[in-house]
């Protein structure tokens, strides 16, 4: 039936529908299926959003369950063996005797932990978690940034947090994000959040990001950089080719891990 024919319910009923099958819907494709206009799907999807059936991002909606709204210790164990494989590519850019800021994440922990035991590096974090894996590296020296700790995000934020990191200069920062977007950059769920990353990442002389297939082409609410800031974005074997032609465009380095 043509989305025209539909009632307003029946189709935010398919769409509610297609989110938990897909884990994520496009207004673009959408609107194809029921042969209605962008327009009208993108009023749709804000409808649901003030009613809280769903979140919308750049181009889409995400449920609104989604897991970078759900705390860092319940994301942990989410698609832990691809988070792994992210992990062993990334730490390929890390060189000895390197200054390292690792932000907060579950890809980021599992970063934290692949980082080789004989590897000398000073690693700046403000994520407890990211420090507890680094606990047992004797090579590496862990300078943990201070203040509030936000137990969403799994990281320090606020005026002391941005206090501590005025003071450092990182040769790599290794961002968490929440979406990964050619037109809308890196991307964070929280206004607090995005702009303690953005403070940090301006800083260091590299930026690079792992991000898994399901926050790629996704802009959540608030921006951090845009692409052409980030030079290293490591990503599943198997993500989207044309995104991944896209940002080498952009100058980015793509990285993919091992299936």
């Amino acid at each position: 039936m043509a989305g025209a024919e539909l009632l307003l319910h029946e189709r935010q009923s398919i769409i509610r529908k297609r989110l938990a099958e897909r884990g994520r819907v496009i207004a673009g494709d959408l609107a194809q299926e029921f042969s209605i206009s962008e327009d009208t799907i993108r009023r749709d999807l804000r409808e649901m959003a003030a009613a809280g059936l769903c979140r919308r991002v750049y181009g889409g909606a995400l449920p609104a369950d989604d897991a970078d709204y759900q705390p860092l210790t319940q994301r942990l164990g989410v698609g832990r063996e691809r988070k792994l494989h992210l992990a062993r590519a990334a730490v390929e850019l890390l060189r000895p005797k390197m200054t390292v800021f690792i932000d907060a994440g579950s890809t980021n922990v599992a970063i934290a932990e692949a980082i080789p035991v004989d590897l000398p590096l000073v690693v700046i974090t403000n994520a407890p978690l990211v420090a507890a894996a680094l606990l047992e590296r004797p090579h590496i020296e862990v300078i943990v940034i201070g203040g509030r700790l936000d137990q969403k995000s799994g990281s320090v934020l606020g005026a002391k947090a941005m206090q501590d990191a005025a003071g450092f200069h990182p040769d790599l920062c290794v961002l968490g994000s929440c979406g990964l977007d050619i037109d809308a950059g890196i991307s964070a769920s929280f206004f607090e959040e995005a702009e303690f990353k953005r403070f940090i990442a301006q800083r260091s002389r590299s930026v690079a990001a792992a991000v898994t297939n399901e926050k790629l082409g996704v802009a959540a609410p608030f921006t951090v950089l845009p692409l052409n800031g980030c030079r290293h974005v490591v990503v599943e074997h198997d993500a989207d080719a044309m995104l991944i032609e896209s940002l080498a465009a952009l100058g980015v380095e793509v990285a993919r891990a091992q299936a």
